[in-house]
């Protein structure tokens, strides 16, 4: 991981912290990451994708997954192995849109 700072430090905003790459979980805000069943790791070269929506704004360039970047979460990494086992499921897997950051409990 990148960086693991308080989501505060972003004056709460997601954007902010998504653009600073910065991993987050138990983030104030309603479901599964408030309730510290959600994670988000390096969301900036891991971005969530629906359609033309790509968030954060600036992750653009981070859509072609056959890019070798650090950080980059891809099928079957270390990571991917990691919170399978723990029984948790990864965005990256989605099939209506990809929100490769995302890891949860219930696979939402």
């Amino acid at each position: 991981m990148e960086r693991v700072v308080p989501a505060s430090a972003y004056g709460g905003s997601d954007e902010a912290s998504m653009r600073a790459n910065n991993t987050s979980g138990f983030n104030c805000r309603p479901g599964r990451h408030g309730e510290g069943a959600a994670i988000d790791v390096n969301p900036l070269v891991n971005p969530y994708i629906k359609g033309s929506v790509v968030q954060p704004a600036t992750a653009k360039r981070y859509v072609d997954r056959t890019q070798a970047v650090r950080g980059m979460i891809k099928p079957g990494d270390v990571v991917v192995r990691a919170f399978a086992a723990e029984g948790w499921r990864w965005g990256g897997d989605w099939k209506t849109l990809k929100d490769y950051q995302h890891f949860s409990d219930n696979g939402r």
